[in-house]
């Protein structure tokens, strides 16, 4: 599957609407009750970017950006101004070290104040600053690497059995177009407007 590790112009992505979905069948029994399936382990979310574009300025960078990714053939990075950071908690990884294992991916944890929680693997983290790995809350300055391309921390050496992997920083959600067709409509020489630019989430 194409994708080019680019982000979306910032600008645009701050008008973006939209957020995380599900897909669950919901069968109603002659009883009345309900028999609800959910088919999707992990969420996809769908925004339109339309709503970012205000300015011919704009509207000349989607077009940019939309003919480079070929419409709905390759797909990008997007960053959900709603949901981008670890902020001040850590977040952890899929599994437990056991059996020398050096790799890990990252995941996100929500947790309501029921104590449910549902988690979402991280596949593209962005390595600056603010991305930290601890080991047993120990910030971990070196030792491990990171591929921003897939979420994965590989350490130098095997973490201890049943160590606690946690790590902060920023991330970002794969994504494409989910058109072929870039509508612009031209009120003036000065005023371009694109309606509709709908984007959905990449399952890895």
């Amino acid at each position: 599957m194409a994708f080019d590790e680019v982000r979306l112009p910032v600008e645009i992505e701050r008008g973006a609407q939209g957020g995380p979905g599900f897909l669950t069948t919901v069968t109603v029994l002659n009883s009345g009750k309900e028999k609800r399936n959910s088919l999707w382990s992990v969420d996809r979310g769908e925004w339109d970017i339309g709503y970012g574009i205000d300015t011919r300025e704009n509207a000349l960078k989607i077009r940019n950006f939309f003919m480079a990714r070929a419409g709905k053939a390759r797909g990008f990075r997007f960053r959900d101004w709603s949901n981008y950071t670890t902020g001040t908690g850590q977040q952890g990884v899929e599994e437990s070290p056991d059996s020398g294992d050096t790799t890990f991916q990252l995941q996100y944890t929500y947790t309501d104040e029921g104590g449910f929680s549902y988690t979402k693997p991280i596949y593209k983290p962005v390595n600056d600053a603010n991305f930290k790995v601890y080991l047993d809350g120990v910030e971990q300055g070196s030792g491990w690497a990171l591929n921003t391309a897939t979420g994965i921390i590989t350490f130098t050496d095997p973490p201890d059995y049943a160590v606690d992997i946690t790590w902060t920083g920023t991330f970002d959600l794969p994504v494409r177009f989910d058109t072929d067709r870039l509508e612009i409509i031209v009120e003036n020489k000065n005023v371009l407007l694109t309606p509709a630019i709908p984007i959905v989430e990449l399952k890895q």
